[in-house]
């Protein structure tokens, strides 16, 4: 009778121990299921348009690709046109049809196809040549485009490499900033590329402290007597531009090794509060005054006309 009721308080032992790592195993197999669930929430899900007709290497999946619609060689050939010519020429000819891409966003976005996920952003990648697209017409208008479908940011990706070896190249980077932010009136985040090399604490330092600058550019003038008016240029400019810094917002990111990515995301969230608070009246503005100029011009086209209907009647 011993021996039975060992074994059954074994057994009954055994019977615990082997519902409780059932039930442990459930614990970690639903853990798991809402990390999982948590990382797709969390995810966000993007939309690519490459804008770029001469690259050779798009290294993402590009849903809208200009390539696809204009043929870069062709134009430059057809044209008799240079590179920076056949860039802005393809541009302004893909701009012709820039209607159904924001009809295709704005499907997206709004998510009127049921079998396709909402989009959180689109990242649009533009021609590594500023002046192609940031003073074109064709860059205006598709800027312009989005900008009043969607909350809209500018990313200005700037060499933080070779900002460290010269504050000369660093203020002309900020002047490309400025052009840019002046040139469209939207919100711009600078992003210091290749933190891995070099760390961009210096470069926010620079933009934060006026003095902090103006000893860097001391220590270059005294190294290289050949900077003597650029360096007074740039010294000038420095002043000018410590206002303008305010109205920015910036990060460091590693496009190597993706370190920043977070950080990135973030600052672009705060610089889509700036264009929902400061930005987004100044668009309404914009459009009302490119409808009454489309109204003074039918205007004006209508009475040329019935001008011209009376005199063609004496």
């Amino acid at each position: 009778n011993e021996v039975t009721e060992e074994q059954n308080e074994e057994e009954e032992d055994q019977q615990q121990a082997a519902y409780k790592s059932d039930a442990d195993g459930d614990n970690d197999t639903n853990e798991e299921t809402e990390n999982q669930e948590t990382e797709e929430e969390t995810r966000k899900v993007g939309y690519l348009l490459n804008l770029d007709p001469a690259t050779m290497l798009v290294p993402y999946g590009a849903s809208i690709d200009i390539r696809d619609t204009v043929d870069y060689k062709q134009v430059m050939k057809q044209h008799n046109l240079g590179p920076n010519g056949a860039i802005m020429t393809s541009l302004n000819l893909f701009a012709t049809k820039f209607d159904q891409v924001i009809n295709i966003l704005e499907r997206r976005a709004y998510q009127t196809e049921a079998h396709q996920p909402s989009i959180d952003y689109v990242l649009v990648d533009t021609p590594g040549q500023i002046e192609a697209f940031t003073w074109s017409a064709s860059g205006s208008i598709m800027s312009d485009a989005l900008a009043s479908s969607f909350p809209t940011v500018l990313a200005f990706v700037v060499d933080t490499v070779r900002c460290a070896s010269s504050p000369n190249t660093f203020m002309s980077n900020m002047l490309y900033a400025c052009s840019m932010l002046y040139r469209t009136r939207l919100p711009l985040v600078i992003v210091f590329n290749k933190t891995d090399v070099v760390p961009h604490d210096f470069a926010m330092e620079w933009m934060k402290d006026y003095e902090a600058f103006q000893e860097a550019l001391d220590e270059m003038i005294s190294t290289d007597e050949s900077t003597g008016y650029y360096g007074s240029l740039t010294r000038s400019i420095s002043l000018v531009l410590d206002e303008f810094y305010e109205n920015l917002q910036a990060c460091g990111v590693s496009a190597a090794t993706g370190d920043g990515i977070d950080d990135f995301w973030n600052t672009v969230d705060k610089a889509v509060e700036d264009f929902e608070t400061g930005y987004l009246e100044d668009i309404r503005n914009k459009l009302e005054e490119q409808k009454a100029k489309k109204k003074a011009m039918a205007k004006m086209s209508l009475q040329r006309l019935q001008r011209d209907i009376a005199e063609s009647n004496k």
